[in-house]
Parts: C-alpha cells; sequence; structure tokens
C-alpha cells in the first residue's frame, strides 16, 4: 500500500514492550534495552508527525513497574530524567507539546520539577502533542478522577444530572487530548496491561511481535495499514 493511500489515524497509543527480552537475546542487562528503547521515541515521533499523525501516547512505566528489581527501578529513573531534556530539546526544535500522564506524585521531586519544566515551556506548541505516561495505570487514573469529581460535588461545583460520559472523561489525565483511534503494542503480548482503558473504548488494536527497539517507521506503516483495511464508522467498527 503507498503512503497517499493510507488512512492516518490522529491519535496512537502505544505500549513499548520488549525492551529487557531483547537485550537479553543479546546478552546484556535489560537496563541495556530501555536506554535504547528511549532512543527509539524520538525517532518514532518525528516518523509520526512526518506521516501525519498529531497525538502520540507512549507508556513508560506502570503503576505496577515498581514492582521491578530496585537496581532496574533506578535506573528507569535515570533514564527518564536524561530523556526529558532530550525531549525538551526536540520540542523546542519542532514545537511539540509534551505532557505527562499519570501520578507524579510519586517520582522524585528532581523528576517532577523536570516534568513542571517541559511541560510549561512546551504547552503552546501545536505541532505534534507527546504524551508520556509515567506512574501511569488506568485504574489508577479512574480513582484519582472520581475522587476530584467527588470533591466537586462536595464543594457544589457539580451536580449529578450533570455527569455524563464527558464530564467524567474531564477528570481524567487525557481530559482534552482526543481518544486513541490506534493503539499498538510490540513484542507479542496481547493485553492492555491497565492502558488507557476508558480512552481505548472504541480504539483499533495492533499487535506486532517486532519488539520496541527494534520498532521503526516501516513497523509504523504496517500498523497504519492495518488500520487503514478497517471498515470504520461512527467511530466504531462496521458490523457485517
Amino acid at each position: 500500500m503507498n503512503i497517499e493511500d493510507l488512512k492516518i489515524p490522529t491519535h496512537v497509543s502505544i505500549i513499548m514492550d520488549g525492551n529487557g527480552r531483547w537485550a537479553k537475546k543479546r546478552g546484556m542487562p535489560r537496563t541495556y534495552g530501555h536506554r535504547k528503547g528511549a532512543e527509539v521515541v524520538i525517532d518514532i515521533c518525528r516518523d509520526a508527525g512526518n506521516l501525519g499523525i498529531k497525538y502520540l501516547t507512549i507508556y513508560a512505566f506502570s503503576t505496577e513497574n515498581w514492582s521491578r528489581p530496585e537496581p532496574e527501578v533506578k535506573t528507569l529513573m535515570l533514564l527518564f530524567g536524561k530523556y526529558l531534556k532530550i525531549c525538551y530539546d526536540e520540542a523546542q526544535e519542532n514545537h511539540m507539546r509534551v505532557r505527562v500522564i499519570g501520578d507524579r506524585s510519586g517520582l522524585s521531586r528532581e523528576l517532577q520539577e523536570k516534568i513542571r519544566v517541559l511541560e510549561e515551556d512546551t504547552k503552546d506548541f501545536t505541532n505534534f502533542y507527546l504524551q508520556i505516561a509515567i506512574n501511569y495505570g488506568s485504574r489508577d487514573e479512574m480513582i484519582r478522577a472520581m475522587k476530584r469529581m467527588i470533591a466537586d460535588y462536595r464543594d457544589g461545583r457539580i451536580t449529578l444530572d450533570e455527569l455524563d460520559e464527558s464530564r467524567f472523561g474531564s477528570y481524567l489525565d487525557t481530559a482534552d487530548i482526543p481518544d486513541p483511534d490506534l493503539m499498538i503494542r510490540t513484542s507479542g503480548e496481547l493485553r492492555l496491561s491497565n492502558y488507557l482503558m476508558w480512552q481505548h473504548a472504541y480504539s483499533e488494536f495492533y499487535f506486532t511481535d517486532t519488539p520496541w527497539p527494534d520498532f521503526n517507521k516501516a513497523e509504523l506503516v504496517k500498523a497504519i495499514e492495518a488500520y487503514t483495511m478497517r471498515d470504520r464508522r461512527y467511530g466504531k467498527v462496521k458490523e457485517a
């Protein structure tokens, strides 16, 4: 299929899986795979933007990932700090707005400050939108959203009659971001892993055996080709 024949999704979300296994196959520590995977993110942001995708959301660290070995978690946190600096420079050069979704209160003060600066200094950019899920879990997100919503109800800022899907969505981390049209998961796993479960209600899913460090523009195009071939109507897959 030619590039010009592709139906380009507005929003693509990605579960970047397989970093550790990719490194292990090469006789390297899991952290080597994470470093390689972080490098791939910038390339995919550029490729996605060039293809016409406007929003990209990546799953970098889940609420469940804290259970990984302590040295691996520490390395990941250090890697996030370095990556956010690279991301800052990339955002300034290409007018990319960057936001972090998830419970940032569980992150170090230093990392929280880097996130604050990154979001503040890119908030007016509109060429491309990157969302990074760090310390994110969909169930946790919905619980946090409900707590804020209940507080607003208790304080008289909303009524029960005002509560609908749109109102609830306004309390989520992705409040002003369109739901993903296409969700990609790498490395052969076939599950959502507590990722954007509300937002993925009508998304198309694409699973590939390619591990994240080997994911590239050609793999992204394959996913979009599969998306293009699916018949969608009114946000849902059209029934036969």
